[in-house]
């Protein structure tokens, strides 16, 4: 994130902080202008901040966004909430209480894959929607580049269906409206700590069969993962592949959609920040509220809990 707002421009990201030593110093060498607070708070209350990006583990959002709302600053949070339904339920109540500007960071917000979807739904070339499948297998997880942040791995915290599912049902009730989960199941190790190797769910969406099936193991090679969110319409189908690419299908044969953007993946990072500035200024944007991310986590740990 933080390379981002330099390179792509719209923010000036002027404090920061994290308990590790090392992240502060790859930050410095991110964006040497940038001060270290001392402690959080210092952070939060600096006369410098106008805004409060939290990207710690989930069961930290909570202290940080209310001190944030508390000061007056927006907040820009990452997902989820938090692991505990009703502890996020008064997260919540009290942002909303102190009138406080939050939105969370689901990057299907503004991906341009999610995007086409959205604009083939409103001029009706999707035709009328079947239903909706989401695929999810990671070869290993957490993935590599995730090694760092152990609480992934854990059942408390982590797991596949809060880290990535949760992008697809925010997606799911962006396109469809409000989920109905009807049944799930899930798989878990004999340890107790670690957290989920397979998921499966069906839910209902406004009439729309939805379903989900998950796992993890197999082959050690992030390059055997399957990510796929497919929308079947009776004119056509349209599936968002390895997070930031789209193919459409007629009846005659999967056709590759977004060919002239060049880096499907960085233009949804552009065209987030510029959502989130909208936001900022209080602009008409498509970011999603901590209303929006309480109910994307509730069905999530409702799926975790069956």
């Amino acid at each position: 994130m933080l390379a981002n707002m330099v390179a792509l421009g719209g923010f000036d990201p002027v404090v920061a902080w994290d308990p590790a030593f090392a992240a502060c110093d790859a930050a410095r060498k991110i964006h040497p202008g940038i001060d270290i607070a001392a402690d959080p708070m210092a952070m939060i209350a600096a006369d410098a901040t106008d805004l409060v990006y939290i990207a710690t583990p989930p069961d930290f959002h909570a202290e940080y966004a209310i001190a944030a709302a508390e000061a007056g600053k927006p907040v820009y949070c990452e997902k989820p909430l938090g692991t505990d339904v009703e502890d996020s339920l008064n997260l919540v109540d009290k942002v909303e209480a102190l009138s406080a500007k939050t939105i969370v960071n689901f990057s299907l917000a503004s991906a341009p894959a999610a995007n086409a979807i959205a604009d083939a739904l409103r001029d009706g070339s999707l035709g009328d929607v079947q239903s909706v499948d989401i695929h999810l297998h990671f070869s290993q997880w957490p993935r590599d580049w995730q090694a760092p942040a152990a609480w992934l791995s854990e059942r408390e915290q982590g797991g596949f269906v809060r880290e990535t599912f949760s992008h697809y049902a925010y997606l799911t009730r962006r396109l469809f409206g409000e989920i109905e989960l009807l049944s799930a199941i899930t798989s878990y190790p004999d340890d107790d700590v670690s957290a989920e190797t397979h998921a499966m769910a069906m839910m209902d969406c406004s009439g729309i069969p939805v379903t989900f099936n998950g796992g993890t193991g197999g082959l050690q090679s992030s390059a055997a993962d399957r990510i796929e969110y497919t929308v079947w319409g009776s004119n056509q189908v349209l599936r968002l592949y390895d997070w930031n690419r789209l193919r459409s299908n007629d009846g005659s044969g999967w056709t590759e959609q977004l060919q002239e953007i060049t880096d499907a993946r960085q233009e949804g990072y552009r065209l987030q920040l510029e959502n989130a500035g909208r936001f900022y200024r209080g602009e008409p944007h498509t970011m999603p509220s901590f209303r929006d991310a309480l109910a994307v986590q509730e069905l999530v740990e409702d799926i975790l809990s069956d």
